[in-house]
């Protein structure tokens, strides 16, 4: 599969954006994951998906290393003004959506591949952690964020822009693959 070819799949999903980098750019940064101990997502300690239970920075540096490809997928939304709540929502769902079936397609042509999200994995409406296990790992991802990413930089890497300018937002994943 060509790297052009699998770019191309990815836009059909419907991101407006996508850049091949090298994961070996990536870094993983304590202060980035420690902004997850203030909790305003809700999820910390409460997901599988989501430190604690993702495992520590070093363990992400570790699962990282053994991946030699990286794409990076955005959905950038225009908003009608810095109060379009609406459009923000319908532009997190409409990325959640993409991501899934880009995690889909990656995953037919690796199986271990590290989809890395926006935002916490919110598969079930109330996770099993610490309870039970995971009930689909397969389709779970932890956020770039909990591996200890700072999306803006490593979008920057990838060669993309962060932010697209006035009355946008965007939402990025990137996804490690062999």
């Amino acid at each position: 599969m060509s790297n052009e070819l699998t770019i191309e799949q990815f836009l059909a999903i419907g991101f407006e954006h996508a850049a091949f980098f090298d994961p070996a750019q990536l870094d993983f940064r304590q202060d980035v994951r420690d902004m997850c101990n203030a909790d305003k997502c809700s999820h910390f300690g409460k997901n599988w998906a989501c430190p604690p239970a993702c495992g520590s920075v070093e363990q992400s540096v570790e699962k990282a290393k053994k991946y030699t490809h990286a794409i990076m997928i955005q959905t950038t939304a225009r908003l009608e003004d810095s109060f379009d709540f609406e459009t923000m929502m319908q532009a997190a769902k409409d990325h959640k959506e993409r991501f899934n079936e880009a995690a889909k397609l990656a995953r037919s042509f690796d199986p271990d591949c590290l989809p890395m999200g926006a935002g916490g994995c919110n598969i079930c409406r109330k996770c099993t952690y610490p309870d039970e296990p995971c009930r689909f790992p397969d389709r779970a991802f932890t956020s770039m964020e909990a591996y200890g990413l700072y999306v803006a930089a490593e979008c920057k890497k990838a060669g993309l822009e962060y932010n697209y300018g006035p009355n946008t937002l965007t939402y990025s994943s990137c996804i490690l693959f062999n």
